[in-house]
């Protein structure tokens, strides 16, 4: 009898400490979720853009794109530099408005 009753406290104390765990990461997870998505808003809008997974992803690759074109001027290709910078140029023109 007290041995039931002793397994019955135990997996009490068990999902209380379990619930607590879940509470806390649930509301770290929503605090989160909140904060990327007031950044993606306040980008889109200080940009001009649309905040779909498609144009947040234009545009990084037209950064990476601007990325390649400041790597080839710095290493001396000049030719590469302006082919980067002009797909860079294009492709982020596409997303800001």
């Amino acid at each position: 009898m007290q041995v039931e009753g002793f397994f019955e406290w135990l997996g009490q104390a068990l999902g209380s400490v379990i619930r607590f765990i879940v509470d806390g990461l649930s509301g770290l997870f929503q605090m989160m979720s909140r904060a990327s998505s007031n950044f993606v808003e306040g980008l889109s809008r200080a940009l001009g853009m649309d905040t779909s997974i498609i144009s947040i992803a234009t545009l990084i690759l037209g950064l990476v794109l601007l990325w390649s074109a400041i790597r080839a001027f710095m290493s001396a290709s000049f030719i590469m530099g302006i082919i980067w910078l002009m797909l860079g140029l294009w492709l982020l023109s596409w997303v800001v408005h």
